[in-house]
């Protein structure tokens, strides 16, 4: 027998995909508005800002550059990439650098803490568009649940170290931290929850949706 597509099946491989992208899109825009606030940056985008400073390059390549590496290290972990894998390294850091370009730069804090807080909530958007979507996890994500499984460490602990050695290193090269960094480790794990519950997709026979009892812990943070 050969597996037959159906345009119920169809549509829904449509609607993932749509999420996907859309979701990675607005992840980047996020982290753009976040830059532009200047008052913070997410953990990651620490190390990214610092190596840019470093390099010269925009935030949106070393992001792409360090993404790459990152997949890298699921070789050894024994982690298996999907689309939305591959897909984050490219699309975050170009939607990123998109969004710097067209906006424009921001100095009055009465336009700062807007950004802020905007960038902080279109982040848990974005991420629950792409978890929901099921085309497998962020690179950086993936190194944390690969570490998890190969050390047998809490996801809590590996998340915890990778993040803070990428905040001090960050922040040694120039990277922003600040009341945004805190204020974004409070409030994604809570939003992304809330827009998981959202977004996500009906069963295939139509009936009610499905959203993970549990989200693995520390999962919802980077993509």
């Amino acid at each position: 027998m050969t597996a037959t597509t159906t345009p119920s099946t169809t549509g829904r491989i449509g609607r993932r995909l749509i999420q996907l992208y859309v979701g990675l899109a607005l992840y980047g825009a996020s982290s753009a508005l976040l830059v532009e606030a200047g008052l913070g940056l997410e953990p990651w985008n620490v190390l990214h800002q610092g190596l840019a400073e470093l390099t010269g390059m925009t935030i949106g390549v070393v992001s792409i550059i360090v993404g790459a590496a990152v997949l890298l290290l699921w070789i050894p972990l024994r982690q298996r990439p999907g689309l939305g894998t591959v897909s984050n390294v490219f699309v975050v850091g170009l939607a990123m650098d998109g969004t710097l370009a067209l906006v424009p730069d921001a100095h009055d804090l009465a336009v700062r803490i807007p950004l802020l807080v905007a960038g902080i909530v279109l982040n848990g958007v974005a991420t629950g568009l792409y978890i929901a979507a099921s085309f497998g996890p962020g690179p950086r994500d993936g190194l944390m649940t690969g570490l998890h499984r190969r050390t047998g460490r809490s996801i809590r602990l590996m998340r915890t170290v990778i993040e803070v050695a990428v905040v001090v290193t960050g922040f040694a090269l120039g990277g922003t931290i600040g009341v945004g960094t805190l204020l974004y480790a409070l409030a994604i794990g809570p939003l992304a929850q809330l827009f998981l519950r959202v977004f996500a997709l009906p069963t295939a026979s139509g009936g009610s949706t499905v959203v993970a009892e549990r989200t693995p812990e520390g999962v919802i943070l980077r993509p």
